[in-house]
């Protein structure tokens, strides 16, 4: 469930600052199948990935860590 909200998280963003995928993947040094396997919520990322993805698109990483829902659901 946590790869799952990072990976719509990530790909939303990327999609929001006009990247396509292998553009994105290869600005982050990584494969289109890797990145689209993290964007689908296959893969869980790495800190040092989602470090590099809010580099990237110049956002911060508290804008791009999934969003708890209220309520105490997840």
């Amino acid at each position: 469930m946590e790869a799952e909200k990072w990976g719509r998280r990530i790909r939303a963003f990327r999609k929001l600052k006009g990247y396509t995928q292998e553009s994105f993947a290869k600005g982050l040094g990584v494969s289109i199948s890797v990145l689209g396997e993290i964007e689908r919520g296959n893969r869980v990322p790495t800190e040092s990935f989602i470090m590099d993805v809010a580099k990237t698109l110049n956002v911060s990483v508290e804008e791009l860590m999934p969003v708890e829902k209220k309520g105490g659901q997840k």
